[in-house]
């Protein structure tokens, strides 16, 4: 149920790669249960129709672009088994999702041939507007993706918000449904705009928030009756920093209304059991305390940072007194382990939590007995779960997959009131999921001697890892877990003899809300430290050397990056950055700008306090940019790109050309080394998280393969050679 979403970031500053989504078509595909990046924001003053002749210097990667497309095809197609667990469940159906539309199979006569419920092309802007032809219809209705479904309790109706490419706000369909085979005439009802989140109340009652620059800030009703529909706004958030969502109890017997900015959360609850539908508050927001809401028979389960070291516990109330006063705790993890999410199935509490050995491991709480509390063991493997949206007709199963960047995504069932633990056999004996790799955990010590967990992967002997490419992975910001699910493209680079390092530095949340903590505001260079000491402790370790690495970031984790760069830039040889947030002095600085206000709490406020601009100024990428040689650069960005400004991206990227040509200008050419490759790679539209297209996706990631097996100096792969010998 990702319940930890909403107390460390809005959803609107995500970021997430957009590649799979196993469980539910989010709004952010491939998301985790934990929060995501926050990224920054400044209209860019770019169109469109300039775009092309910002991108510079990608010609020279052409030919291997195109031999490194196929290859991820191919291996897109050897992965197209993978489980897919985006269809919901009903009581009477599923639903699953096609190329234009939804669809839905009985579950009682499975014989018959699925319905279908939506037709994107229903929805689509151009259709009543402009009589373009069939063709031109189907191009554009194809450009519809299906993010997120909810249906009503009783399958009356289902609501599904959709998303265009280039785009990201979202447009809400309501369909009204029937229970019995055929379908009777499926059509939409209700159109929303700019919806984020939503969740049925009943089945005539649509909760949902709506977006607007960037904030989720209220929060209406949608009444449906056979008169017609009303609206009406229920709540309203007045401070700047906080972002409101809202979210159903796995028994869907209580809606909640999350208000939460980084440091405070404030719950109201609505009893969709009664008739009034009245939200009431659980406890008012207070500063550096978060906390979500779950339900059990009229108690309240609720995830708290009131635990040792304002970490997380788990506390109940009744629900007729929720306040504070009330909280009672249930259970506190051990020193060194964290809980990074929380479900109430059936009368158990189940805890996702990270070990002290950087293990994943589920905790199941009787709420009966808690004193009967047991722990379930995760394969060792396992680097992210994804719990999946309990069906209609049974929430007492916790079902959940797990996955690692190179080990397919493994379906889970767990009963809790036994603690029989399912997986699907077949997947996990499957040998594409067990490839000859290795999965190593390891700890490097930083300046301040704090211990950083590493996660290494690789194929090559030990012995060999020496001359082995590595790509280093890092983000370090807003309390997010790195991103450490599937990801076909990893798992092609691992078996061309890659090594690949995942580095949890300090502003994560990998070891808890104090690992973020010791990196906000005038901690942030810690970060930077961090990711120092995990390269050093790789080469010290006989991984790879610096000509053979190669750094890769999104977003807010350029920023480590970059300042790394500009503080020792030989420590690596390349970089690829997408959406790269680089000018945070800049973008502080600037009140005006949508996510300013609430970012202070991470980046501090430079414009009111002078030692917070000094901080922010000793890291910043763009501002600390000097003449010497920089590793290679790729640097993918998005004209339009609400969150991250492309003119932040083009000065950085000048600036570092500027910088590179005065220092090979004053050299001397008997110490001259290779100029690096500063390439920039401008798409249209305004889409953070990437292309939705499939085929825009593949391009993309194929440049950055071309661009890391050229900047590193690595002879093509085997099949590309036997080629260009005919």
């Amino acid at each position: 149920m990702a319940v930890l979403s909403s107390l460390l970031c809005s959803s609107a500053r995500l970021f997430s790669q957009p590649r799979l989504g196993f469980w539910e078509l989010t709004v952010f595909k491939r998301t985790t249960w934990l929060s995501l990046p926050v990224q920054r924001c400044y209209k860019s003053d770019t169109s469109e129709s300039s775009v092309d002749h910002l991108s510079a210097g990608l010609e020279r990667y052409r030919d291997l672009q195109k031999y490194f497309n196929r290859r991820l095809k191919a291996t897109h197609q050897r992965f197209s088994s993978i489980p897919d667990h985006s269809v919901v469940f009903g009581l009477h159906h599923v639903y699953f999702i096609e190329g234009d539309g939804i669809y839905r199979m009985d579950k009682r006569q499975r014989e018959l041939d699925p319905e279908q419920v939506l037709n994107l092309g229903q929805v689509s802007e151009e259709k009543d507007k402009t009589g373009r032809d069939n063709e031109e219809m189907k191009r554009r209705c194809q450009r519809w993706t299906v993010q997120r479904i909810r249906l009503s309790p009783q399958e009356k109706h289902l609501a599904a918000t959709l998303k265009t490419n280039h785009r990201e706000e979202l447009r809400c369909v309501v369909v009204r449904l029937g229970n019995s085979p055929p379908l009777d005439s499926p059509h939409v009802i209700f159109t929303l705009d700019k919806v984020f989140s939503f969740e049925w109340a009943t089945d005539n009652v649509l909760f949902y928030t709506t977006v607007e620059d960037l904030r989720c800030s209220r929060v209406f009703r949608l009444n449906l009756t056979p008169c017609g529909s009303t609206i009406c706004s229920v709540y309203q958030e007045t401070h700047p920093d906080v972002f409101v969502e809202v979210s159903l109890s796995r028994d869907r017997q209580l809606l909640s209304i999350n208000c939460s900015s980084r440091t405070s959360s404030e719950v109201l609850l609505i009893d969709t059991t009664t008739s009034n539908l009245e939200p009431f508050l659980v406890q008012p927001r207070q500063t550096d305390l978060l906390y979500h809401v779950e339900h059990w028979r009229r108690w309240l389960i609720i995830l708290a940072n009131t635990g040792p070291g304002q970490e997380y516990q788990v506390v109940q109330a009744p629900l007729s007194e929720p306040f504070m006063a009330s909280w009672a705790p249930l259970l506190a993890p051990g020193p060194g382990t964290v809980i990074k999410d929380m479900d109430v199935v059936g009368d158990h509490c189940v805890l996702v939590a990270r070990t002290p050995a950087s293990e994943l491991a589920l905790f199941v709480v009787p709420l009966t007995h808690p004193e009967e509390a047991y722990t379930v063991q995760l394969p060792s493997w396992a680097c992210a779960i994804q719990t999946k949206k309990p069906d209609l007709a049974d929430a007492s199963v916790f079902e959940f997959l797990i996955s690692s960047p190179v080990h397919l995504p493994v379906s889970f069932c767990l009963h809790p009131e036994d603690g029989l633990l399912l997986s699907d056999t077949e997947e996990r004996s499957s040998p594409e999921n067990h490839g000859n790799y290795t999965t190593t955990r390891l700890e490097a010590c930083s300046q301040d001697g704090t211990s950083v967990p590493m996660t290494l992967f690789y194929t090559v002997p030990v012995e060999g890892l020496r001359q082995a490419p590595l790509l280093v992975h890092v983000y370090g910001a807003y309390g997010r877990d790195l991103n450490m699910e599937f990801c076909p493209e990893k798992r092609l680079l691992l078996e061309q003899g890659w090594a690949l390092a995942y580095c949890h530095i300090r502003g994560g949340g990998e070891l808890g809300l104090s690992w973020q903590r010791q990196a906000r505001v005038e901690g942030k260079h810690r970060g930077v430290e961090d990711l120092k000491a995990c390269l050093h402790h790789l080469f010290s370790l006989g991984v790879s050397s610096p000509a053979l690495t190669a750094l890769t970031a999104c977003s807010a984790g350029a920023v480590p990056v970059g300042a790394l760069c500009n503080e020792h830039p030989h420590m690596m040889q390349a970089v690829t950055l997408q959406a790269p947030f680089l000018d945070v002095l800049g973008t502080m600085e600037d009140p005006n700008l949508p996510l300013t206000l609430e970012d202070r709490e991470e980046w501090g406020d430079p414009a009111g306090n002078p030692k917070h601009r000094l901080t922010i100024s000793s890291y910043c990428p763009l501002r600390n940019i000097t003449p010497q040689c920089y590793p290679s650069m790729l640097l993918t960005a998005y004209s339009d790109d609400a969150r991250v400004p492309l003119s932040g991206v083009l000065k950085y990227a000048e600036k570092l050309k500027k910088a590179i040509y005065t220092h090979f200008t004053v050299k001397p050419k008997s110490e001259c080394e290779p100029a690096p490759n500063i390439v920039l790679n401008i798409q249209s539209g305004a889409n953070h998280l990437g292309p939705e297209d499939f085929e825009m996706m593949l391009e993309e990631e194929a440049l950055k393969l071309s661009f890391l097996y050229m900047e590193l100096g690595l002879d093509p792969p085997q099949q590309l050679r036997r080629r260009r010998k005919r």
